[in-house]
């Protein structure tokens, strides 16, 4: 079966957008917490780093990819099993490499048949283009 993966366009664009929405997320939340008296700078440390860290492998994992990969017509998938999202494991592995190397990761997008990016790579995801 041949499989329609995403070119690196595509896979711009999703972080592109993701990277917005973050921001609105963590400016959101800070509008929120500034409603109450008090609040530690821990808290507000802790829930920006958790909304940072855990956005992209619990939307990976859940729903086969990011508002940004909906929004692009994209999604991650496990390379053997295209039909499965990959676990939430390999989904945070997979954001720490992506965030480590930033757009270096992408670099081998175009280089290979499956269009991998180098997170891709090492936790055996592919990214598809929607049917």
């Amino acid at each position: 079966m041949n499989k329609n993966y995403a070119f690196l366009p595509e896979r711009i664009k999703a972080a592109v957008i993701d990277g917005i929405l973050l921001i609105v997320a963590m400016y959101a939340v800070s509008e929120i917490l500034s409603l109450f008296e008090n609040v530690p700078n821990y808290v507000r440390i802790s829930i920006a780093v958790l909304l940072f860290l855990l956005y992209d492998p619990i939307f990976t994992s859940q729903f086969g990819g990011t508002i940004g990969h909906s929004y692009s017509k994209i999604m991650v998938k496990k390379d053997a099993i295209t039909e499965q999202n990959i676990n939430l494991v390999p989904a945070l592995f997979r954001f720490l490499i992506k965030f480590s190397l930033g757009w270096v990761s992408l670099l081998t997008v175009t280089g290979n048949q499956k269009k991998k990016a180098l997170h891709d790579l090492v936790v055996n995801s592919v990214v598809l283009r929607e049917k």
